[in-house]
């Protein structure tokens, strides 16, 4: 089976019902997207399809033909950072950083779709990304940064 993963064709040697998460990191060693909870309720496996944040998780690959899957290692545009990506390691958003970039997926795809989200739209988007180390406070002031970034 063929899938495109950020920007290149990748053949995979796995069944059609097999998650996405496990042919990131286990076929194509993309570990950059973390295993948490299995059943799409952490958001620590978040990717984009077709630019929508879905969870890695719960996506079968045999849906995949003719998406575009990217990654939190394709998210950035050659050398240069993703805004979200560099805001958050500018506020310092991450303790253990397990979840983190999960958080930065599905930023990325919130602030895509609504370069202007209000305060209660970043919090119900981002409610189903957890953070074990409650760093939600400042995950709020990565997203008003990247927000500034890329307005500018």
């Amino acid at each position: 089976m063929r899938i495109t993963v950020n920007g290149t064709e990748r053949e995979v040697n796995a069944t059609g019902d097999t998650p996405l998460l496990w042919v990131l990191r286990d076929e194509l060693g993309l570990m950059g997207t973390k295993y948490g909870c299995g059943i799409a309720q952490c958001g620590a496996c978040t990717v984009h399809v077709d630019g929508a944040a879905m969870r890695a998780c719960q996506v079968a690959i045999d849906t995949l033909e003719g998406a575009d899957v990217v990654t939190i290692e394709g998210l950035a545009q050659g050398d240069t950072p993703n805004p979200v990506a560099e805001a958050w390691i500018e506020t310092q958003v991450a303790q253990c950083g397990y979840c983190q970039a999960g958080q930065i997926m599905q930023a990325a795809s919130m602030l895509a779709n609504d370069p202007n989200p209000s305060d209660d739209t970043i919090d119900a988007v981002m409610s189903g990304n957890l953070c074990r180390c409650g760093t939600y406070v400042r995950i709020r002031q990565a997203i008003r940064l990247a927000q500034t970034k890329m307005e500018g």
